[in-house]
């Protein structure tokens, strides 16, 4: 497309837009093609136990984010924490009762641990954590991919408290061949098999080894709710939250990949090379998710917010990176056709989310959208529109956006 037609087409955008926006899209002719203004139509639902603003995608199993503006706490209230589940919670739960085997191939013994005997013999940890589904900003993709539409509130970084999963195994004992750690829980499979599971993942021993990774009874220095794994829970940050097994009842060592439920096909997986949009990809070419890529979100102020003329806006947020952390974080408020530097503080301890705040000035009245970019460690930097493409609609890391109006 020759750059008369395209910014004949940024042009008029901006133009029709004026009627459902009210205002003048300032900045439209930097408007990234393919790139429509925000219009505002969230309708939450109530979810049991959640912030009244908290917006349900499912109810069975259940599925609910936060909007963005719900996430400007430091640390992640449990009323605004995204519910990822698979299947249904189980019954009955008795936490007096409750046991955790440890066992597997690369095990050297089998023990079986009582939730009092795990903090009778264990030194107990607390450290603030992101935890994220793999498919936060699902809804981002085009074309559309099958499963749960996240927008950006699949995220959320709590204070998680228990004991480490390497002191756990170390009591145990690991064989030199042991390669991998998978889960079991008791949630129920959708369809009331019982001979089935809704999901058993798990992560290489190396991560499973690292101070952060914990079997947890408590965050935020409460029980663990039912919803996100009462009594017991795995903490993994900075991988796909699912990996973080709920309601756990059995870890296992493995001297191979685990072969769980959802560890096969396209479940979280993604293309080992870049695909077209659209395509579709032999399971044998796919690679499991492993760190999480680099990710903001703007927290304050909410979408849609109205300023006054010449007014100083504030704005803050939260920045995070897989495994990594962040060394940078930029605005722009000219659909990045420049940016600036925010400041960004570090984190409370690895793997926690980083806050960030920074000022901006509007040269006049109009539509408006701040953009937030970080870039990690390694010096990635997020893309300004959706990554590669695939299949199940996995890790768009795209730059997260708001929209402003200057009267």
């Amino acid at each position: 497309m020759n750059n008369k037609r395209r910014n004949f087409i940024k042009k008029s955008i901006g133009t029709s837009l004026l009627t459902v926006l009210g205002t003048e899209v300032v900045f439209a002719k930097h408007l990234p093609e393919g790139i429509q203004p925000i219009i505002l139509d969230e309708k939450p639902t109530e979810a049991p136990g959640k912030h009244k603003e908290m917006l349900v995608l499912n109810e069975r199993p259940w599925n609910v984010e936060a909007p963005p503006h719900l996430l400007d706490d430091a640390i992640t209230p449990v009323d605004k924490m995204f519910i990822r589940n698979n299947g249904n919670v189980p019954e009955d739960i008795n936490p007096d009762t409750w046991t955790l085997t440890i066992e597997g191939e690369s095990a050297k013994t089998r023990k079986v641990f009582t939730l009092a005997e795990l903090k009778k013999k264990f030194k107990h940890y607390t450290y603030q954590i992101q935890l994220e589904c793999g498919g936060n900003g699902r809804s981002g993709f085009a074309p559309q991919t099958a499963g749960n539409q996240w927008k950006e509130g699949a995220i959320s970084c709590a204070e998680w408290t228990g004991v480490r999963v390497k002191d756990v195994l170390a009591n145990v004992g690991i064989k030199d061949d042991a390669v991998y750690v998978g889960y079991y829980g008791k949630d129920r499979h959708l369809s009331g098999d019982t001979t089935k599971v809704p999901i058993s993942r798990g992560v290489p021993i190396k991560k499973a080894l690292e101070d952060e990774s914990l079997i947890a009874w408590a965050v935020n220095g409460q029980d663990i709710p039912v919803m996100h794994g009462f009594p017991l829970r795995l903490i993994f940050g900075g991988w796909a939250a699912s990996v973080s097994g709920k309601w756990v009842e059995k870890i296992v060592i493995r001297n191979k990949v685990h072969d769980g439920e959802k560890m096969d096909g396209t479940h979280y997986r993604v293309p080992i090379f870049p695909i077209e949009p659209g395509s579709k990809v032999p399971d044998n070419e796919f690679k499991i998710i492993e760190s999480l890529p680099v990710k903001s979100i703007i927290t304050y102020p909410k979408s849609g917010a109205i300023i006054e003329e010449s007014r100083t806006l504030e704005l803050r947020g939260h920045a995070w990176a897989g495994d990594l952390a962040v060394s940078t974080l930029q605005i722009s408020i000219d659909f990045g056709a420049t940016w600036q530097n925010a400041e960004l503080l570090a984190p409370k301890n690895r793997l926690a989310w980083q806050h960030w705040s920074a000022k901006v000035k509007f040269p006049r009245r109009g539509y408006y959208e701040v953009w937030a970019k970080a870039t990690d460690t390694a010096g990635t930097s997020q893309p300004m529109v959706m990554p590669a493409w695939n299949p199940a609609g996995y890790l768009n890391n795209s730059c997260h956006r708001i929209a402003i109006k200057v009267v």
